[in-house]
């Protein structure tokens, strides 16, 4: 159309490119922003068009004339989808991320060198190629430490795309979508139709080449210990969920550890070649306790042992590079739980990016001794799990497999690269895919000082090991108090599955009632837990135990701390295994659920 006969062409902008829309001066802005939708492939609602790049001018769905609008031949207009942060480098600053992300975006990163005496030809101020600090991303300088790092830290990468003259302008996170993208109107819905705009790229799949974490390690071996004991006293693999802190890792530039105070074991059931996770009615209690403790969820743990020789306590060496490291199975479990804690991240559109979440597998080592190995997925592998788009292979546990596009779901190629025969780089479909391209290793370490969050010296029973006879009731309370030596009442509840049992103990819960404890425990704070020792609440707890022998509490005996030691007796009082119901002596079905006493 050419401008003299009233038809004029106007520019459109967007994230994905720029469209020319053919118009009139006459034509309305709610008929010109029909056709832009159209074009685009967005509803109707999807986007908002602007006269200038900075977001004002906005172009709204009116009858106003493009001339009235003051639009003419030529214009250049902006789009942004709805939700859209306006420029791919933009920062969302309504994110709130971690703590730990905070802390280190303000720190400098580099690495400092000192003057070489035998390079630097300069005074002691100068600086030169031999002694200017590095960059925290610097390759050569992480290949050179002992032992080598393979995957620069998160905030490193970061530090990386945000570098250079434009100061990261241009620089985005985008996670990945293997999904068609909703809204285009241009054909009808999959599998009747598809589009170059609404379809998902192809994947090919890199190796990471940073990690969000870099160092796990458990405050204690303890922590460890108590864990392994189910699988030593029964033979069956065993899962937890790691609780604890991401702090600093000096050893790598701008790193992040994951510190572990404490594993929560959820209601399982477990083999000796399998784990299956049960519902668990205590989660929301669990997130709970750990928020007010200053704890989160920072990964999950789970065992493969085989013992080898009891006579010696030596286990299996089964996970290595002629086997595999984590199973397809394995893989997808672990993008699973990353996808359901994502990475607070403001230099991405979505508000996040990627996940601290850890995995953590005991297993046997080249000496036949239990060792701890750390992983993460990558997020590719995040994003393949997240669509429904990976599947493991039922007879190769290292092997997993892209799915093929169904009526019911479209499913993007997936490529990996490797090496034939020939040593020529090649492209392989990953239908099977090595899941080695999907795995990020983890160091993980003991500290050569213990560490304590929590500092209870004595072991109340962990949740969930009903199997084992070790029940969370208050007989097992009882006699958790009667048997502590410390005379400190903040070392004696300074027990996370005591503080767990205190909370969702269905005789006499504390949820509304323990924060004060709770802060004591999380602040080392003696005087706030001798001032809620002195509450109502504890008082009725040794109420409880005291009357858990089926006497008064005054002829009881009590341990250091006050607390009574149980007496055996037949006409005592019993607690449920069931529900932890405290029955009448003499009674052989629990009055409240009804189940017999053995």
């Amino acid at each position: 159309l050419s401008e003299s006969r009233g038809g004029c062409i106007i520019r459109v902008q967007s994230p994905d490119g720029m469209k020319k829309i053919p118009s009139t001066k006459r034509e309305t802005a709610a008929a010109f922003l029909k056709k832009v939708a159209k074009e685009f492939g967005f509803n109707s609602n999807g986007f908002s068009i602007y006269l200038n790049r900075n977001k004002t001018g906005e172009i709204l769905s009116q009858n106003k004339t493009l001339s009235l609008l003051k639009i003419k031949h030529g214009d250049m207009l902006f789009l942004f989808p709805s939700g859209s942060s306006g420029s791919s480098g933009e920062v969302m600053d309504t994110v709130q991320e971690d703590e730990i992300d905070q802390y280190l975006a303000k720190q400098d990163g580099k690495i400092y060198r000192n003057r070489d005496p035998q390079l630097c030809r300069h005074g002691a101020l100068g600086k030169c190629v031999h002694c200017v600090p590095l960059e925290p991303f610097d390759e050569d300088y992480l290949n050179h430490l002992d032992p080598p790092v393979k995957h620069m830290s998160f905030h490193a990468y970061i530090r990386k795309l945000t570098g250079g003259a434009d100061k990261g302008k241009f620089a985005a996170l985008e996670n990945i979508s293997c999904k068609i993208k909703s809204g285009c109107e241009g054909h009808p819905p999959w599998p009747e139709g598809i589009c170059t705009k609404c379809q998902p790229s192809a994947i090919t799949l890199n190796r990471q080449k940073y990690r969000h974490v870099d160092n796990i390690m458990f405050e204690n071996h303890t922590i460890a210990d108590r864990f392994l004991d189910f699988w030593r006293k029964t033979g069956s693999q065993r899962m937890g969920y790691l609780y604890g802190r991401y702090t600093e890792h000096k050893d790598i530039p701008l790193g992040i550890r994951a510190e572990v105070a404490a594993i929560y074991e959820p209601p399982q059931n477990a083999t000796q070649n399998s784990l299956e996770l049960l519902e668990d009615p205590k989660a929301a209690a669990v997130e709970e306790i750990a928020a007010k403790l200053g704890l989160c969820k920072v990964g999950w743990i789970f065992t493969d042992l085989l013992s080898e020789d009891t006579r010696i306590g030596t286990v299996r060496y089964s996970r290595n590079k002629d086997s595999y490291y984590l199973s397809a199975e394995e893989c997808i479990t672990a993008g699973y739980f990353q996808n359901q804690q994502p990475n607070p991240c403001r230099l991405s559109r979505e508000g996040h990016f990627g996940s601290k979440f850890v995995t953590v597998v005991a297993t046997g080592g080249p000496d036949n001794q239990v060792h701890f190995e750390g992983y993460q997925v990558s997020n590719q592998c995040m994003a393949l799990v997240r669509d429904e788009c990976l599947l493991p292979c039922r007879d190769a546990p290292e092997l997993g497999y892209a799915k093929e596009s169904s009526p019911e779901q479209y499913v993007p190629d997936v490529f990996y690269k490797d090496k034939d025969k020939f040593g020529n780089d090649v492209t392989f479909l990953a239908r099977p895919l090595p899941v080695e391209y999907l795995i990020i290793d983890i160091t993980t370490t003991f500290p050569k000082d213990p560490q304590y969050t929590f500092s209870s010296t004595q072991r109340f029973p962990i949740e969930n090991r009903d199997v084992l006879g070790e029940t969370q009731d208050f007989h097992s309370l009882a006699t958790y108090l009667s048997q502590c030596t410390s005379t400190v009442f903040l070392d004696i509840v300074s027990d996370f599955h005591l503080l767990l049992f205190l909370v969702t103990n269905e005789v006499m819960p504390l949820r509304d009632s323990i924060g004060l404890l709770l802060d004591a425990v999380k602040t080392s704070n003696e005087d706030l837990a001798q001032t809620w020792k002195k509450s109502e609440q504890w008082a009725t707890i040794e109420q409880l135990c005291s009357t858990v022998g089926g006497q008064p509490s005054s002829s009881l005996e009590y341990g250091a701390m006050g607390g009574p030691s149980v007496p055996a007796s037949s006409s005592a009082m019993w607690s449920c295994l069931h529900c932890t119901f405290m029955n009448q002596p003499g009674t052989e079905h629990c009055e409240m659920c009804s189940l017999p006493r053995s």
